[in-house]
C-alpha cells in the first residue's frame, strides 16, 4: 500500500514539473518577442550613407545653429567694371608707334610693356606700360601709326566689379550707403554678396534712383553688361535657431529635415517660422548643434522611398 502511494506522489510531481517547465518556456518566449515587435513598430526610418556616398552624391551638411534673417527688397540691376580700377593709356609724347604687344582681351600684369613708341622730336623709343594687373578693354594702337590723344590702351581690373541697381520711388527712404545686397543670377544659379558703396540721388532716370554695390570678382563670374537681380538687407533679426531652405523637403505629408543619428538620416518634422531667401527660423524638432543635410537632401528622400518600396514588396 505504501509503494502504491509512493508511485502515485511520483507521477503527481513529475507531471506538475512538466507543466512548470512547459509555462516557464512559453513565458520567456512571449518575453523575447514582445521586445523586438515593439522595436519594429516604432523603429525610426533612416537613410546609412556612408562619407563616400555623400560626397559621391554631393550632400551638404550643416550644424542646427542660431542665424540671422533677413527682410529684403527685390530690384534689380547690371553689372559694371569698377571705374576705379580702369587705366587710360596715352603716350607721354607725341610719336610713331613701333610695336604692340598685347590683344584686345588679353591679360596684363602691373609693369607689363603694352608698346613702344618712337616720339617725333627726340627720336628715341620709350614704352608704356600696365599700371595694374587686368584685361585689356580696349585697343587703339596698330604698329607704324601716330599716336593721338585717344588712348591706346584701357586696361580693366575686374577683380572686383560694380553693381548700379535701379530704386523704385516707394523704396527711396529704405535703401541707404552700406546695406548689404545679394547679387543673382537665377538662370545659372550664380549668388555674391556686397555692399552698398554709393547713392546717385542728383538725377534720376525714369523715376529711379541708383545705388552702387562693389562685388569681389576673382573668380570672373560677373561680366560687364550682366543684367542681374538684387535682393536689399533693409531689417535683420537674429533667431536662435535656424536651417538652410534648401534642406527642407515635403515627406509623409510633413516638412522635414533629414538629421544625421547614429543609424544615418533621419527625417525630422519640423516646425518652421520666419523665412527669408536662404534661412527659415526653426521653432521645434531639432536642437542646437544636431547635423543636417543641405545640398541635395532631396537624395537622401529618394533614398528612404527606394527602401520603403523595397519593404513594401
Amino acid at each position: 500500500m505504501k509503494k502504491k502511494r509512493l508511485l502515485i506522489i511520483c507521477v503527481l510531481t513529475l507531471a506538475f514539473t512538466g507543466f512548470a517547465l512547459s509555462s516557464i518556456a512559453n513565458d520567456e518566449k512571449e518575453t523575447n518577442q514582445k521586445p523586438a515587435a515593439a522595436h519594429e513598430e516604432h523603429e525610426e526610418k533612416s537613410a546609412e550613407l556612408s562619407d563616400l556616398q555623400l560626397k559621391a552624391a554631393a550632400i551638404g551638411t550643416a550644424q542646427i545653429d542660431a542665424a540671422t534673417i533677413r527682410e529684403t527688397i527685390s530690384l534689380y540691376g547690371t553689372v559694371e567694371a569698377n571705374g576705379e580700377r580702369i587705366q587710360h593709356v596715352t603716350a607721354r609724347f607725341p610719336g610713331m608707334i613701333k610695336s604692340v604687344n598685347k590683344k584686345l582681351g588679353d591679360n596684363v600684369r602691373k609693369g607689363e610693356v603694352l608698346a613702344m613708341i618712337e616720339g617725333n622730336e627726340s627720336l628715341r623709343s620709350y614704352s608704356v606700360a600696365a599700371a595694374f594687373d587686368g584685361i585689356v578693354a580696349e585697343r587703339n594702337a596698330n604698329p607704324d601709326e601716330h599716336t593721338s590723344d585717344k588712348p591706346l590702351f584701357v586696361v580693366a581690373d575686374l577683380s572686383s566689379v560694380w553693381v548700379d541697381i535701379a530704386i523704385f520711388p516707394r523704396d527711396f527712404t529704405k535703401i541707404h550707403k552700406g546695406q548689404n545686397v545679394r547679387i543673382t543670377i537665377p538662370s545659372r544659379n550664380t549668388k555674391a554678396d556686397g555692399n552698398i558703396i554709393a547713392i546717385n540721388t542728383l538725377s534720376t532716370v525714369n523715376q529711379t534712383l541708383s545705388a552702387r554695390v562693389l562685388l569681389n570678382n576673382e573668380e570672373d563670374l560677373w561680366i560687364p553688361g550682366m543684367f542681374v537681380n538684387a535682393e536689399v538687407a533693409v531689417s535683420t533679426t537674429p533667431v536662435k535657431l535656424a536651417i538652410r531652405n534648401e534642406a527642407i523637403q515635403e515627406y509623409e505629408g510633413k516638412s522635414v529635415v533629414f538629421v544625421k543619428t547614429r543609424k544615418g538620416f533621419e527625417p525630422r518634422p519640423v516646425k518652421l517660422g520666419r523665412t527669408d531667401g536662404d534661412m527659415s527660423e526653426v521653432l521645434g524638432g531639432v536642437v542646437t548643434g544636431e547635423t543636417y543635410a543641405t545640398k541635395n537632401s532631396f537624395i537622401i528622400k529618394a533614398e528612404l522611398g527606394k527602401d520603403g518600396a523595397e519593404h513594401d514588396h
